[in-house]
């Protein structure tokens, strides 16, 4: 396909370029200077008119990126009159290069989407698949920060540095959550090409140390390539109360009533698309489209999970067995394949008592009401574009989960996923006094194991497992109409989510950059699967692949799969010894559910590739194998950086929120001090001063009534108020609040004393503390509490009315045995006797 890096047209369609519109400077010698001036370029032996350079003319090199702009010489000529201008340098994306669209769905197995056999209606991928192509052998890395930053660079997620999750990051090459400048996005590659770009949705590619306006801001989505970003930062939102950020930018909260994230993202994605080819018609966009669906929180409208009452009462045996027929039915799995065993921790349906069943039939109701308004909200965003024109020119990958289906929430399900977080089990009976909450903004919840494994049908395991297809494995749809004729057809190639950026690549008619931005880029690992499109029978082209999460791990080579389960997602404790963990056999190309291990049978080919895994660790920084978890979640325990490092007091100001907890002082399992210079108006004031997180566990500092009052809120669970008999009279004042930590552990409970002036006013006990984490969203609020409210004593923002100059923590000296990080050390241990019980 023919390139040219410098157009003239007002349309942005190639044009020849006239001598007539070459500078005129006078004098022929002068059109050598310039011409050599342009040495990447090709020179016509005919010279301009009137004296003008000769016309250049020429492909031109996109394999260093960005293109550089021509080196005019300097003029001559006195007087503007007299001269002609140069044409003006634009990079434009080649003739007829499609528009891109990227759909990744977060946290849902193989056998979830209806478009894969899966008992979830998701009309809008089907109806692509119906006029696409269904890829039953495309796999990702078994985690959501690995498969994203493999997805967007065409490299390894080792490669990325995101060898687990960015929460999890070490100092290690290949784990410590910092995309390095070799790694250029696609994003950035097509920016450079001329394309307009942009994200919606999840990012979680950037690290959570640097994520607050210190930055470094080197690694937030918009300097990674993307024009635009509307979404959140980490692993996964309050879809009722997101964080949000539009660009750099904190987005204050919405607070109508219904209100939730998808469809706000869906809008938002919309309205730039349109905006984009209303100014830019002939410009060819980008985005990547990726929701916090159906990652926890489980956070749906009543109406879609309602769609779904009773639909799942036979339970996850029979949604596994009903699965796996569609799915032959269909054609994406095999004639003859068999249910691979469920893992032994996952009880039979037929055996659970009455409360369970009800209870786990709620959340896959509540699950399945998520994808379909994912989906559904997805579909109102390829209408868009399909009223504009432009669906027939827009690729379209619509990948059906970043890994297998989650089983994060252990065996029961959580109410509240941050109990998940800090090693606290939550009953049966318990959540069901949240029954006809879930799914609402009152709940933060996730579905029970069986669940997961019912959704990864028809193999065994779940997201985490990198060493099963269960973990690996998941349903991914191309749309092209006027780059693939095929309709409705299986594509039965192995490929991984490394190979998605060659394919853009390649469709899009752009070589892969050798350079970009003045750094030499390595070489991308993916393989494109463009020679797919038009032949169902092509041998595959992508041979060899490994996989690494947490010490799961396997190796893929020619439809071999050797691999070993280190660790299932519930469990804290791995089940041996690295060198001693015990690998299985599958010939995956005759074996689809991997149902036959062949590792005893076949000895001499699991040392091969055994090697092989090795072999291939060692080549992509996959070494040394780590498989440490909640260690890792402890920046001083491994090694990378820390924004509080070090520090035992913190001022903060007045209108600063959304202060993420990797960016805060950490209040938990120590004792500390909250003070706070506020200026009281005539008639008082009202207002937070100080909080932290939300309704799922959090604590604030605020007057109510003119009173200083305090309130711990224990995981939703348990709330503990205190607060003073007195309100605040107008003027200065000074208000703290003293926490004595009471040790022997994490977790553990203390003594609140609130002060006004140096006056004790109020002093209460608190039972419980949060151990480990207090949000995996909300962050810290100076003067107001964005989200979700601490207590329900006040309703969000709660603004206060008064001035606060300035409020300090202050972290008080303790024994070795609850000292920070001890104490964080020491919640490790809680939380894997918690976890393994």
């Amino acid at each position: 396909m023919g390139e040219r890096g410098i157009r003239s047209s007002r349309n942005g369609r190639p044009t020849n370029l006239k001598p007539t519109c070459w500078w005129r400077i006078g004098v022929r010698a002068n059109s050598l200077v310039w011409a050599l001036m342009f040495a990447s370029l090709t020179l016509s032996s005919a010279g301009g008119q009137d004296g003008a350079p000769a016309r250049v003319v020429g492909p031109t090199d996109r394999t260093v990126l960005p293109i550089p702009e021509p080196q005019y010489p300097h003029s001559t000529v006195f007087d503007a009159r007299n001269a002609t201008p140069p044409p003006r340098f634009e990079v434009k994306a080649p003739d007829k290069a499609p528009n891109v669209l990227i759909v990744l769905i977060d946290d849902m197995g193989f056998g979830q989407s209806s478009a894969f056999g899966g008992p979830i209606h998701m009309p809008t991928v089907e109806g692509l698949a119906n006029n696409g192509l269904r890829y039953n052998e495309f796999h990702t890395t078994a985690l959501c920060s690995p498969s994203r930053s493999a997805l967007l660079s065409g490299r390894n997620h080792h490669m990325n540095n995101f060898g687990s999750i960015a929460e999890t990051a070490t100092s290690f090459p290949g784990q410590t959550g910092q995309r390095p400048n070799s790694v250029a996005t696609i994003a950035e590659m097509l920016r450079l090409n001329g394309y307009s770009t942009a994200q919606f949705g999840k990012n979680h590619e950037t690290a959570p140390w640097e994520v607050s306006p210190s930055g470094a801001t080197d690694r937030w989505p918009t300097r990674q390539g993307f024009d635009k970003f509307y979404g959140f930062m980490g692993g996964e939102t309050n879809q009722w109360a997101p964080l949000i950020y539009d660009g750099m930018t904190q987005v204050e909260p919405s607070h109508e009533p219904n209100y939730n994230f998808m469809t706000d993202m869906t809008d938002k994605a919309i309205a730039w698309m349109g905006y984009e080819k209303s100014l830019t018609p002939d410009k060819p966009f980008f985005i990547y489209f990726a929701p916090g669906a159906t990652h926890a929180p489980h956070h749906v409208p009543k109406e879609w999970i309602a769609k779904y009452k009773g639909k799942f009462d036979q339970g996850w045996d029979k949604v596994r067995e009903e699965t796996l027929a569609r799915q032959i039915k269909l054609g994406v799995v095999p004639e003859g394949t068999k249910l691979a065993p469920k893992p032994e921790a996952i009880k039979d349906w037929d055996t659970l008592s009455a409360d369970e069943k009800k209870l786990f039939a709620r959340q896959m109701e509540v699950f399945a009401g998520f994808g379909e308004y994912a989906d559904t909200e997805t579909g109102r965003l390829v209408q868009a574009i399909k009223d504009a024109g432009e669906l027939d020119n827009t690729l379209i990958f619509y990948i059906v989960g970043d890994n297998g289906a989650s089983a994060e929430g252990g065996m029961v399900g959580l109410y509240n996923e941050m109990t998940y977080f800090n090693g606290q089990h939550e009953t049966v009976q318990e959540i069901l006094k949240h029954y006809d909450e879930l799914g609402g903004p009152t709940t933060y919840p996730h579905y029970a194991a069986g669940w997961a494994v019912a959704g990864d049908t028809p193999f065994e395991w779940t997201k985490q497992v990198a060493s099963s297809y269960g973990g690996t494995r998941n349903g991914m749809v191309v749309h092209w109409p006027k780059g693939i004729t095929a309709k409705n057809e299986v594509r039965s190639q192995w490929h991984h989510v490394i190979d998605v950026a060659p394919t853009i690549l390649e469709a899009a008619g752009l070589p892969e950059p050798k350079s970009v931005n003045g750094t030499v880029q390595t070489p991308i690992e993916g393989v494109s699967m463009v020679y797919t499109f038009a032949d169902a029978k092509a041998a595959s082209k992508h041979t060899t692949q490994y996989f690494e999460i947490f010490g799961n791990r396997a190796i893929y080579q020619n439809g071999w799969l050797a691999g070993t389960v280190h660790r299932a997602a519930w469990e804290f404790t791995p089940r041996r010894k690295l060198e001693d963990d015990v690998w299985e056999l599958y010939d995956a190309q005759n074996d689809f559910s991997l149902t036959n291990d062949l590792a005893a049978k076949n000895p001499e080919k699991l040392k091969e590739m055994q090697a092989l895994f090795l072999s291939e660790a060692v080549k992509y920084s996959v070494l040394p194998l780590d498989d440490r978890t909640l260690e890792r979640l402890n920046a001083a325990l491994v090694g990378r950086p820390d924004l509080m490092a070090g520090r035992t007091s913190l001022t903060v100001h007045q209108g600063m929120t959304g202060i993420s907890e990797n960016a805060f002082i950490n209040v938990k399992n120590r004792s500390h001090t909250i003070t706070a210079d506020v200026e009281i108006p005539k008639g008082g004031a009202n207002g937070v001063i100080l909080a932290q997180a939300g309704r799922f566990g959090g604590w604030s500092l605020y007057l109510k009534d003119g009173r200083p009052t305090y309130t711990y809120n224990w995981l939703g669970l348990k709330q503990y108020t205190m607060a003073s008999k007195q309100a605040l009279p107008a003027g200065k004042a000074t208000v703290r609040f003293e926490f004595a930590y009471e040790g022997g552990g994490a977790g553990k409970g203390g003594t609140g004393t609130i002060f006004v002036n140096g006056k004790n006013v109020a002093t209460g006990k608190i039972d419980q503390t949060q151990c480990c984490v207090f949000s995996a969203d909300e962050g810290a609020d100076v003067g107001e509490d964005e989200g979700t409210p601490v207590t329900e004593a006040y309703q969000v923002p709660f603004k206060f009315t008064g001035k606060i100059d300035k409020v300090t923590i202050d972290l008080k000296e303790t024994t070795p045995a609850v000292a920070d990080e001890a104490g964080k050390s020491r919640s490790v241990a809680t939380l894997k006797k918690a976890m393994s019980d």
